[in-house]
């Protein structure tokens, strides 16, 4: 027998197997538990995920990553990161502040939300500023204790690392990063001599922007920042961690004085490797390789992953290796072995949370095995993995030539509209006669219990088609008579037949398919359900032509088709990985071009090609975002630029960080983009005030995710500021994105407060003002 080489994770999934965690925030929220039996619940809950990764038989098991909504948002509240419009006093952050910064209350907005670098998964932004940062609670000792108490578990706490946290910050500016490091690190410091009191072994800290573009002096914080920390817990051992990219520094990380360095071996274009090769590893660090993908759902090569961690068994001792996910396992379900309706070639080839722990624990005993030993467990492990990729792989739907063809023909050609934007514009006026500052909807209504329920039976047989057909005519028929009262001028059907924006169209195309009860976090309580893309994608029947034209039947405004662009069903899905991302996408927009002529044939002359993910899966390294962000663009043309002049296409985006790709907006050649602002309070306005954009736009004039009903003093207040720097001709007014979540009262509520503020700027007196 060889060496032992441990195994660890960086995080598990919060939301429990069958969404446990979801079902108890909501039930609290709507007040349906109190707060005695919500943290009992969760305690339930949190206990459960930490006794699935003992069985695992994980050697170091993460704890300290369970949130009640996000990690970032509680690394916040334990150092009393709250803004000033919450009158915090200090002291430990009630359950109600913490959950008002997450989602507003009656008084106060909520925190601003973006991505999680280039993932799905959005978090709270921390805003800095205010009272001075003290400890008002331990939380990584809080979960250390708990999970050597009550499971016996001796686990690894995890924590947003302090240059991370304060990347990810905002209110401060780049002058003030250092007082604010000093700051923070006594506070960090507090917290890891506190665990190494309490017995704490290891402890890692989150440095993902590491793997991003540092600013000049970054390299010598992060030297200071840890140099600090040992000094404060010198018994402790510290994990630097990184993911979703290599470090562009490697001999600078490596000679942090901590115990180990994380490295994402998986989504690093094979760059850790060769720093490996070249440079060595410090014979004092442990590495802690993260081998597996931590963001993918598919069953891993074990000879490929074997013969990677062999590579570096010829640079590091096993005594100090440590095989892991690439990243926490947030990002994927559970477990995906329960899924008996897919096709069992594949459902052989998936593996969700427990599977890959499982795949992790056999690769760390093949990995201890001598060169000349054999074990029987890892031999018939090896071969069943073998055996399923196989037979996955053999599935006729994974290679369609057709598809190739068409993919092969208009690859590499950039699709144009027949006419500039200035040309299409006076065209679609003529057809439209819009009044100025037009009033719209992102797309979707509310999704009440009601409909859910009709469409669960539905999917049942136990409400038949007919039946169900009219019961979605019926709410399209309301909500069609609703926005004519409200007064809006161009409407929308409300996608009440759709459960997901992705999951919609993936059920509509070839190439997909869909778990039971693969479900993901993606913000708060929100869990979605990611469509998976096996196969090549093609178009089978139209997919929304039905219900668009059943409403626009029934007003004389103009009705929206309704579409999710390529980019944002590549980026919400489960993606192949045998195929490059980018010819996915082309697959993706050859099958919405026809979904696009089919609506415009049957007459619909607005359709919005909705891409809030554009940004989102962008490398976290700006070198490499031109040729991505080309390809994202091509897609969409392709699937858009089919149309006659007088069709209007439309865009939307949302919760993300969007000045540093203005260019491309421009680029996507849309008539008409709407994009979230009101969350960021603003600030993307800034962008509009140093840049100018020519065509159609609709900045958000209030947050969606917040159940609080915008006054119409604050949209006019977002308008005027908006129309400093934009042209009121080519300026839409809408709410930050899809309404899908909100309530039918708060709704309307809403809407009408925002017509009324369209309708108060329209007078030539507030234009003017604001023009000037």
């Amino acid at each position: 027998m060889g060496s032992t080489v441990k195994s660890s994770s960086l995080g598990y999934p919060n939301i429990g197997e069958n969404r446990e965690w979801k079902k108890t925030l909501e039930a609290f929220w709507s007040g349906k538990i109190e707060e005695p039996q919500f943290q009992q619940e969760m305690e339930a809950i949190r206990l459960e995920r930490l006794r699935r990764q003992q069985q695992s038989g994980l050697d170091l098991i993460p704890v300290g990553d369970f949130t009640f909504y996000d990690r970032v948002l509680d690394t916040a509240a334990m150092f009393g990161i709250v803004p000033q419009r919450y009158g915090y006093e200090g002291g430990e952050v009630p359950l109600a502040l913490y959950f008002s910064m997450a989602r507003g209350n009656a008084s106060a907005t909520a925190c601003e939300m973006t991505k999680w670098f280039n993932t799905n998964y959005h978090y709270i932004v921390p805003e800095l500023g205010g009272a001075e940062p003290a400890l008002t609670a331990n939380l990584p000792l809080q979960a250390y204790r708990e999970a050597k108490e009550k499971l016996g578990i001796d686990g690894k706490p995890v924590l947003i690392g302090p240059l991370t946290f304060l990347k990810l910050s905002k209110g401060y500016a780049a002058a003030e990063t250092d007082a604010w490091l000093d700051r923070l690190l006594p506070l960090y410091g507090q917290v890891l001599a506190e665990l190494q009191e309490a017995g704490a072994a290891w402890a890692q800290l989150d440095e993902p922007v590491v793997c991003g573009d540092l600013a000049e002096g970054d390299a010598a914080r992060l030297q200071h920042i840890y140099a600090e920390l040992a000094k404060a817990a010198p018994e402790l051992k510290l994990i630097v961690q990184t993911y979703f990219d290599a470090p562009d520094d490697y001999k600078a990380l490596t000679s942090l004085p901590v115990a180990a360095i994380g490295l994402d071996f998986v989504h690093d274009r094979g760059r850790n490797l060769q720093a490996i090769a070249e440079h060595g590893f410090p014979q004092e660090l442990t590495l802690a390789a993260g081998i597996l993908d931590g963001r993918g759902i598919w069953r891993a090569d074990l000879d490929a992953a074997l013969a990677l961690v062999r590579q570096l068994q010829a640079v590091v001792p096993a005594e100090r290796l440590l095989l892991q996910p690439s990243s926490s396992l947030l990002h994927v379900p559970v477990s995906l072995a329960g899924e008996a309706k897919l096709d069992p070639a594949l459902q052989g080839a998936l593996a969700g949370a427990d599977e890959k722990l499982a795949e992790l624990a056999l690769l760390a005993s093949a990995a201890s095995l001598a060169a000349d030993e054999q074990d029987e467990t890892v031999t018939a492990g090896f071969a069943a993995s073998r055996e399923a990729l196989a037979a996955f792989d053999a599935l006729p739907e994974r290679r369609v030539a057709s598809v190739r063809a068409s993919v092969e023909q208009h690859g590499g050609k950039r699709s144009e509209r027949t006419s500039a934007f200035a040309e299409r514009r006076v065209e679609q006026q003529k057809r439209w006669q819009l009044p100025l500052l037009p009033t719209t909807t992102i797309g979707s209504f509310p999704q009440t219990a009601e409909i859910r329920s009709a469409r669960a039976k539905w999917r049942k047989g136990t409400l038949d088609e007919a039946s169900y057909e009219t019961f979605i005519r019926d709410q399209i028929q309301d909500w069609i008579s609703l926005q004519e009262q409200i007064g809006l001028d161009v409407l929308v059907h409300g996608e009440f037949e759709r459960t997901d924006m992705v999951e919609f169209f993936g059920e509509k195309l070839a190439g997909f398919a869909f778990t039971s009860n693969g479900w993901v976090q993606s913000y708060g309580s929100r869990c979605v359900k990611p469509p998976v893309i096996y196969g090549d994608v093609d178009f089978v029947d139209p997919m929304t032509v039905q219900e668009t034209v059943y409403a626009q039947s029934l007003t004389s405004k103009p009705v929206k088709g309704m579409l999710t662009g390529p980019i944002t069903i590549l980026n919400w899905s489960f993606v192949r990985n045998d195929l490059p991302r980018s010819e996915v996408a082309l697959q993706i927009a050859l099958a919405l071009r026809k979904e696009v002529a089919e609506l415009e044939n049957a007459g619909i002359g607005m359709i919005q090609v909705d891409e809030p993910a554009l940004r989102e899966g962008l490398p976290l390294k700006k070198s490499r975002w031109p040729e991505e962000l080309r390809a994202a663009v091509d897609a969409f043309r392709l699937a858009t630029t089919g149309v006659t002049d007088t069709t209007q296409i439309h865009t939307h985006m949302c919760y993300c960080e969007f000045s540093d790709i203005i260019d491309t907006i421009r680029d996507l050649d849309a008539d008409v983009i709407s994009i979230e602002t009101s969350r960021s309070h603003g600030e993307l306005i800034h962008s509009f005030e140093e840049n100018t954009y020519e065509k159609g736009i609709g900045l958000g004039v209030y947050d969606i995710h917040s159940p609080r009903v915008p006054s119409v003093s604050e949209m006019v207040s977002m308008i005027e500021r908006s129309l400093r720097s934009l042209d009121p001709e080519l300026f839409w007014i809408n709410p930050d994105c899809g309404l899908k979540t909100r309530g039918r009262e708060e709704t309307a509520a809403s809407l009408h407060n925002m017509v009324a503020a369209a309708r108060e700027i329209r007078s030539s007196k507030r234009l003017a003002a604001s023009s000037t």
